[in-house]
């Protein structure tokens, strides 16, 4: 088994321990399988239909209901956990986790079936074959149909978005994160044979690249739309720090989705879009040694400014967000391997780069500390006050995604 140099970022040095590969994967999926079976006990104390996402204050975990859009994470990562070291508990605990999910193939008050169906059913499905899986998540595809508009050729977020800049309602926002809530259509469309699914993602998909996407792949996060005339009405944020920033977490949703996209769809167009961001967040200025990003890529510099109701203009901390980097590791791992091999060897090596960081002492938490939680320092949005340097579930659910496709690039 060849070496591979495990990058660890402490007291602003980088350090280097020689790790093979092998046992890097074994002590990261041995550790993820520890901190999910302390949660699991941990959740045997709360409502049965509680769903971790983050800690409080005291460092505890915090939990949030079904209709949330994180509750998918959690039984994904059981998902993980159980593929990733074939433990029978993890597999009996996901399968309890992702059938409480069940009511979900129904919801349509936003657009995040994706994130919770096709995390939790769509990992089900995928590892034991179950067709009664199948059925439910083809349902959770015709719910999320339900709010695309043929108009503006997208699908709606939100039901509304208020500006940070004053009292300004939007009643049709779409944001950067959507994108990745399109691979339950896709799949649907596969399992059926019915292509309005596919015509739906692909026209969504087309118009976030058109409106979304910055000619210099940085990316907008929120574009509102006129449902009339199908024309933008505005370009603004959400949860990232200005209008004409980059939000470093929007950023890896598109990586990952337009990655996605590319893969259903095998269009140019798609790939070109997801090798660009690729590359702007890799070559960025702003982005730290580590490739960890800041939570904005342009926090405090001149020439951004936030609205004047976001808290973004008391927080002057630049907080990483780990959630981001995750994000970027799965995608790069799926994105090199639909490039050109230089360019590819270039993408997996970052990939792998930023796993090995992610695992080490800055980032990965003392076991049965942080709430149970894999990851540290993540942030959710600083803007809304809401989730700053803490962790988050869906950090810890694309970190093992980016584990499980690094030990599935090494053939292990």
């Amino acid at each position: 088994m060849k070496p591979l140099l495990c990058f660890v970022v402490a007291a602003g040095l980088t350090a280097y321990t020689t790790f093979t590969e092998k046992d890097f994967i074994s002590s990261n999926t041995g550790f993820a399988q520890q901190q999910l079976k302390h949660m699991l006990k941990e959740t045997a104390t709360r409502d049965s239909l509680a769903f971790p996402r983050t800690t409080d204050g005291a460092g505890k975990m915090t939990t949030t209901s079904m209709y949330d859009w994180t509750p998918g994470f959690f039984a994904g990562s059981l998902w993980y956990g159980y593929e990733l070291s074939k433990d029978p508990a993890l597999q009996q605990q996901a399968l309890r986790w992702t059938e409480k999910l069940e009511p979900l193939q129904y919801f349509t008050q936003h657009h995040d079936l994706g994130f919770m169906m096709y995390c939790s059913y769509g990992n089900a499905y995928r590892l034991t074959g179950n067709k009664a899986y199948r059925d439910i998540l083809v349902q959770g595809a015709r719910s999320l149909s339900t709010r695309y508009n043929p108009v503006t050729k997208s699908i709606k977020s939100w039901n509304a978005f208020k500006s940070w800049h004053g009292e300004q309602l939007y009643r049709y926002p779409v944001i950067i994160d959507n994108l990745m809530n399109l691979e339950l259509l896709f799949f649907a469309s596969r399992e059926t044979g019915d292509t309005s699914f596919r015509h739906i993602a692909v026209s969504h998909a087309e118009t976030a690249m058109h409106n979304q996407i910055r000619p210099d792949y940085s990316s907008y996060h929120v574009v509102c739309y006129d449902t009339t005339s199908g024309k933008v009405l505005a370009r603004e944020t959400a949860q990232g720090y200005a209008d004409n920033s980059t939000w470093a977490r929007g950023q890896a949703w598109g990586i990952y989705g337009f990655t996605m996209i590319y893969r259903e769809t095998k269009d140019p167009r798609f790939l070109k879009t997801a090798a660009g961001m690729a590359d702007w967040y890799l070559n960025s200025r702003n982005l730290p040694k580590d490739k960890v990003p800041y939570w904005d890529f342009n926090a405090e510099e001149k020439g951004y400014t936030p609205g004047v109701r976001s808290n973004a203009l008391k927080v002057k901390t630049k907080y990483r967000d780990v959630s981001a980097a995750a994000i970027v590791s799965a995608a790069l791992f799926e994105l090199s391997g639909y490039v050109d091999a230089k360019k590819g060897t270039g993408y997996r090596q970052a990939a792998i780069e930023m796993l090995h960081t992610l695992a080490g002492p800055a980032y990965r938490a003392p076991e049965g500390a942080n709430g149970n939680f894999i990851l540290m320092h993540s942030v959710g949005s600083i803007p809304h006050n809401n989730e700053i340097d803490v962790p988050l579930v869906y950090a810890d659910y694309y970190f093992m995604e980016a584990l499980q496709r690094y030990k599935k690039y090494l053939g292990m």
